[in-house]
């Protein structure tokens, strides 16, 4: 049996993708099993599905683990991947902003300093506008940065602004959107493009559906 090998983000954002693909006709019943298994498989529809950290998903798929998955745009933009995007499945949709403290007004005759742990995006959008910048990359609690003011700025995904707010910073641009995107490995699309364009195909229909 040749199988189309999914990646699925673990999460809130998984479970939806996960919903679409059921909707789609390719389901397999042992993924919503209470259990640890992170591999599941359903012969007859010929798709394996397993659970990984969402940053991982486009390495999984450009290295040819998944033949597809789903990845957010932001992944996508950050790290570059060598893959095809095939489908916007308009779901986990957010936005790439640059926020700062109430009151902010930017120095252009000083380097900018950008907490964040998106740093290419980051450097490509100043870079765009010529504008100096110091990256300082961190990992988490990026909220935190301006507030001790370890930067400037932070450039950081936008869901609700609720976080923002709640420590006195707020979005000043909009990088760029963001939402979930259906990507395939190279290889594998040149392999398997029939059974990938029907499944991308299906979940056209329940974005432009919904």
């Amino acid at each position: 049996m040749d199988f189309i090998n999914v990646a699925l983000p673990k999460g809130r954002l998984g479970e939806k993708v996960y919903a679409m693909f059921e909707q789609s006709g390719f389901e397999c019943p042992s993924i919503k099993e209470n259990n640890r298994k992170l591999i599941f498989e359903n012969a007859e529809k010929g798709v394996r599905y397993f659970w990984v950290k969402p940053s991982d998903v486009a390495i999984y798929v450009e290295r040819g683990a998944a033949d597809i998955g789903v990845a957010g745009k932001d992944i996508i933009l950050e790290y570059s991947p060598d893959v095809y995007e095939l489908l916007d499945l308009d779901i986990g949709k957010c936005r790439m902003a640059v926020a700062a403290k109430k009151g902010f007004k930017d120095d252009t005759s000083r380097t900018l300093k950008v907490a964040t742990k998106f740093s290419n995006i980051a450097a490509k959008y100043y870079g765009e506008k010529c504008r100096d910048i110091d990256i300082i990359h961190l990992n988490g609690s990026i909220e935190i940065a301006p507030i001790l003011g370890l930067s400037d700025v932070i450039v950081d995904i936008v869901e609700t602004g609720k976080t923002l707010l709640e420590n006195d910073l707020m979005p000043y641009e909009t990088i760029v959107p963001i939402s979930a995107r259906l990507i395939s490995n190279k290889s594998s699309y040149k392999f398997k493009q029939d059974k990938i364009d029907l499944i991308t195909k299906c979940l056209s229909e329940i974005v432009r559906n919904k």
